[in-house]
């Protein structure tokens, strides 16, 4: 498709509908459309007979795959600032709200919205304890957990997009570094696990919160009934052509 002003009047085809249709889709997921224009955008791309009639429904958007729309050559870059990226903006600075777990013949939890501080020490011995990152904010960019261990054992939670390092030492014991690895985006903390475990164990595992998995479990419902209602558009319209 052009867009020249005066666009010949050709006849779209399926695919052409459809090609408009998966922009319109991209739009939706990217936030640059709202759900009741990306409907009603989809109904004049369904009912649309030529390119004429295509083309101004993605006149303001970025073709299928095509880069954003670029700042002015010789703009600066807006800085960005600590925790700006997606989903820590305002949860990076601020002041620790724990900075030691210990648990002797007991245990120990730190979960919900708490706030990490630069160090943390966890302590145990003939207990356990479990540190749960997921809600957190975080007084510093760099987190260290410092874990010692004896004949007891901690788990820490983490999101994750958060990077982590482990470099504790087991004797008799070990610590987990299977989910390590992870790319450190900039905006988003990382945590150094350190340590010493004699006779136990510090482990590690990721998990979303409630809440994102809330959240995609909707999108996927949302993405279900999109498509649902797009079948039925596509059935109409075929069934209006061919009366």
């Amino acid at each position: 498709m052009t867009s020249d002003e005066h666009l010949p009047e050709l006849r779209a085809s399926d695919a052409d509908r459809e090609r408009v249709a998966e922009i319109l889709r991209d739009a939706l997921a990217e936030g640059r459309l709202a759900l009741d224009e990306f409907e009603e955008r989809l109904e004049e791309t369904y009912r649309a007979k030529t390119y004429a009639q295509l083309e101004p429904v993605t006149r303001d958007l970025p073709a299928a795959g095509g880069p954003p729309a670029v700042a002015a050559p010789g703009a600066a870059a807006p800085a960005r600032a600590p925790g700006a990226a997606s989903g820590w903006t305002g949860r990076i600075g601020g002041e620790a709200t724990s900075r030691k777990g210990i648990a002797i013949m007991s245990g120990f939890e730190r979960k919900g919205r708490w706030t990490v501080p630069r160090r943390f020490t966890m302590f145990s011995f003939w207990g356990g304890g479990e540190l749960d990152l997921r809600e957190a904010d975080f007084e510093a960019e760099e987190v260290e957990i410092r874990c010692i261990m004896i004949m007891g054992g901690a788990n820490v939670i983490l999101p994750p997009d958060i990077a982590l390092e482990v470099r504790g030492i087991g004797v008799m014991g070990g610590f987990d570094h299977s989910h390590t690895g992870v790319p450190r985006t900039p905006g988003t903390p990382r945590v150094t696990i350190t340590g010493f475990a004699l006779w136990g164990g510090v482990g590690t595992s990721r998990k979303k919160t409630k809440a994102a998995r809330r959240a995609e479990a909707e999108a996927a419902r949302e993405q279900r009934r999109l498509a649902k209602e797009e079948r039925r558009l596509a059935r109409e319209e075929r069934r209006k052509r061919l009366e």
